[in-house]
């Protein structure tokens, strides 16, 4: 089996409380069919009345997420199936946008590009001190078009900026949270997760309806993203074709 066909998105539900755990072998990199499945899981859980409040969360202990699979990129070579592939970030992001519920984000290790755009896109992120953040992709062609509304909503266009230009150096965990990516940081995953527990027990005690307004009034402001994040796929499925991008990519793999 190729590193595009694995992967995969399990979830579980307790009294209330959803946890999706997403999955690939290559640092929890993200192929378009792993893409798909989350989107779906999370819109899914967004329509069940017996859950009051997701986690999202990746397997492993070091690397939260690596990105979009290198091996999916360098395969696309027509504009339509590139728009597709960068897409399914978009659907990610939307479906988090769009969720009734609160979304927990746990991120235990590295986030990187679309990684980075997952830890924006939850409404509530919590992070170990292992939990550094790198928006890679200028440095292999393209730019963090889609992720981008994502991470500035949450971090703000100068912190974006930094980010997206200075594409091979990492920040910190501590960095992330000062700019209000990460809610908090915790030396160990166990703290982690046990302040993630207490706060999705009050979560699911708390009054539903107020939630979901609450959540409405939160990502109020992003009611065009649908079309702006489709665009933003558009510009990358363009670049991604280029035989700068290519080298880059190819080169990048190699190291």
């Amino acid at each position: 089996m190729n590193a595009i066909d694995q992967g995969d998105v399990y979830y579980t539900t307790e009294n209330g409380v959803a946890t999706v755990e997403f999955y690939h072998p290559l640092s929890n990199s993200l192929p378009g069919k792993v893409l798909a499945k989350l989107a779906n899981t999370i819109t899914a859980l967004g329509t069940d009345d017996q859950v009051l409040v997701i986690v999202v969360r990746s397997a492993g202990e070091r690397t939260f997420c690596a990105g979009a699979s290198f091996d999916e990129l360098v395969a696309i070579d027509d504009l339509d199936i590139g728009k597709v592939f960068f897409s399914g970030f978009a659907n990610v992001i939307n479906a988090c946008r769009t969720c009734p519920k609160f979304i927990i984000g746990r991120v235990q290790g590295k986030a990187v590009g679309g990684g980075v755009g997952l830890a924006a896109s939850f409404d509530y992120t919590l992070a170990t001190t292992h939990a550094s953040v790198k928006l890679s992709e200028l440095a292999v062609g393209i730019g963090p078009f889609v992720v981008g509304p994502a991470v500035e909503r949450k971090i703000g266009l100068s912190a974006m900026t930094q980010l997206a230009i200075d594409a091979t150096e990492w920040q910190t965990a501590e960095w992330a949270k000062s700019k209000g990516l990460y809610a908090d940081i915790f030396d160990t995953a166990e703290e982690m997760d046990s302040a993630i527990s207490t706060l999705a027990n009050k979560l699911k005690n708390s009054n539903p309806e107020a939630m979901r307004l609450l959540k409405q009034v939160f990502w109020r402001g992003t009611e065009n993203w649908e079309t702006l994040l489709a665009d933003r796929a558009a510009m990358s499925g363009h670049l991604v074709l280029s035989d700068f991008t290519k080298k880059a990519i190819d080169s990048f793999k190699k190291r």
